[in-house]
């Protein structure tokens, strides 16, 4: 059958803000299905708000889908696609994630019995950049598990949809974790998702603190450190320029796991910067065109004075 799609490209926090209040809404024709994403794998800042529709839209859906943004709207695009099944056109790239010990899915997916499952909405789908720096992360996490690191006091920085945050908590119940990131749009994103897969909130241990943060700027974030695990699934420029405040947010002995950068130079130069901070590498893995880096921090003998 034939089916059109509209298109509103926009900054990440933009698409959303525009996501959560589709979310919101109770009135909303259930016909025109709604998605966002990264663009490309190299520009994750830069999403598009994509909508699906079974019929030639007009400026009722139109008006639908600019109405979901605040303030002004961009320029919404609407072409014809192929004679293909809109409705899985609109699922494309929210495949599910397996990787390590985690399944992570849409709710149109059934759990895997034998994974640790977590529920993310289509709305939050990952760009490709994304699904395969995530999917990186999971992996390594499970690995840390596996080879008998401890975590009790974990940190996730860049959280997005704060799902690294809630595996590691999976995977080291006991522990308290603090969740951040610069868009505060990811507050309300974090506190739904908690719901969705039985993640505790609170301050607590085996509960989770959100809170929103440029890197380490967060009185917060320092004082409820030194870590033993800390996350960031960001970008390499950030990753390199954070080096100094993650040695400094990091026990001693503990890890520091790395994502959002390419393999080859960028690599390269988030390397030298955690050697120069004090980190010593563990492991990498890599998913496409992505490294994944595993860090611990060096331990200080002191000798003691007799």
């Amino acid at each position: 059958m034939s089916s059109w799609k509209l298109s509103a490209f926009a900054p990440k926090p933009q698409v959303q803000g525009a996501l959560l209040a589709h979310d919101d809404l109770e009135d909303w024709d259930f016909d025109l299905v709604i998605s966002g994403r990264e663009i490309a794998e190299d520009r994750p800042q830069d999403w598009v708000l994509e909508a699906w529709y079974p019929k030639k839209p007009g400026a009722t859906q139109k008006r639908a889908l600019a109405s979901l943004f605040a303030g002004k709207a961009p320029d919404i695009s609407v072409e014809k696609l192929a004679d293909e099944d809109w409705l899985t056109l609109s699922q494309q790239g929210v495949e599910p994630i397996r990787a390590g010990r985690f399944y992570v899915h849409t709710a149109e997916f059934p759990d895997d019995p034998d994974a640790v499952n977590f529920v993310i909405p289509a709305a939050q789908a990952f760009g490709t950049g994304q699904h395969e720096t995530t999917a990186g992360c999971l992996e390594v996490l499970s690995a840390m598990k596996s080879r008998g690191i401890v975590a009790r006091n974990i940190a996730d920085i860049g959280t997005g949809t704060g799902l690294l945050g809630f595996a590691a908590m999976k995977l080291w119940p006991g522990a308290k974790a603090t969740a951040s990131d610069i868009d505060a749009i990811c507050a309300e994103v974090v506190d739904v998702n908690a719901g969705l897969n039985g993640v505790n909130m609170g301050s607590g241990r085996g509960e989770m603190t959100m809170v929103i943060a440029d890197g380490m700027d967060h009185e917060l974030l320092q004082m409820r450190g030194p870590y033993d695990l800390l996350i960031a699934n960001i970008l390499a420029g950030p990753l390199v320029e954070l080096a100094p405040d993650f040695a400094a947010a990091t026990a001693q002995g503990g890890s520091v796991l790395l994502a959002g950068l390419l393999a080859g130079e960028q690599e390269r130069a988030v390397r030298r910067a955690y050697r120069q901070s004090g980190f010593r590498h563990v492991a990498r893995t890599q998913r496409g065109d992505w490294a994944i880096l595993w860090f611990r921090k060096r331990k200080v003998w002191r000798a003691s004075l007799r």
